[in-house]
This record gives C-alpha cells, sequence and structure tokens, in this order.
C-alpha cells in the first residue's frame, strides 16, 4: 500500500537530502538570529534589525486543492444526532400505544 498512490511520474527526493536541506535552513535561521541578537546587544533598535525568515520549506503532500473538492458537507449521521435515542423511545412508546388501542378495541 506504501506505493499504491504515489505518482511514478515524479519522484521525490531521498530523505537524506531532505533532511540535510533541512538542517541546513536550521543553521542559517539560527545563525542570523545569532547576529540579530549582537546587533541587539550593540544598541541597535530592535524594529531597524532584519528577523530572518523560512527561505526554504520542504514540500507539503497534502494538497491543498484536493481537500477543498473533497470538503462537501456530509449527510447528517443520525447517531451524531442530540435527540436520536429519545426518538426512538418515542416511537416505541407510540408502537405499544397502536398495540393496546388494538387490543381494547
Amino acid at each position: 500500500m506504501s506505493q499504491r498512490h504515489r505518482s511514478q511520474d515524479v519522484a521525490p527526493p531521498p530523505k537524506v537530502e531532505l533532511r540535510a536541506h533541512a538542517h541546513n535552513e536550521r543553521h542559517r535561521i539560527n545563525s542570523e538570529l545569532q547576529s540579530v541578537a549582537a546587533q541587539v546587544s550593540a544598541g541597535y533598535e530592535p524594529d531597524e534589525v532584519h528577523e530572518p525568515g523560512r527561505a526554504w520549506v520542504p514540500e507539503h503532500r497534502h494538497d491543498a486543492e484536493k481537500a477543498k473538492k473533497s470538503a462537501s458537507p456530509r449527510p447528517m449521521r443520525h447517531w451524531k444526532m442530540k435527540d436520536w435515542k429519545r426518538r426512538s423511545s418515542v416511537r416505541k412508546a407510540k408502537a405499544q400505544a397502536f398495540r393496546l388501542a388494538a387490543e381494547q378495541a
């Protein structure tokens, strides 16, 4: 099942390369944050210093377009309704009342 839903057109990059890229990105951000902290402690205003952001984000497996299509509302599930047991007990009571009425007639 692990290979069933994978597209044969595009092969994902090896995990080692992805992990290395993510490690390099974390290292870059941490070193830039250290330089920001040094500049702020040297006397710069925090608003004047450039704060680093993520330049690389790994490719997500979740397809947003596919999720939008499949997010259609489902039909109501009766067992999730608050009063579904109460409705069945009302039906039982009504059936019993009909049985009693049939016996008396």
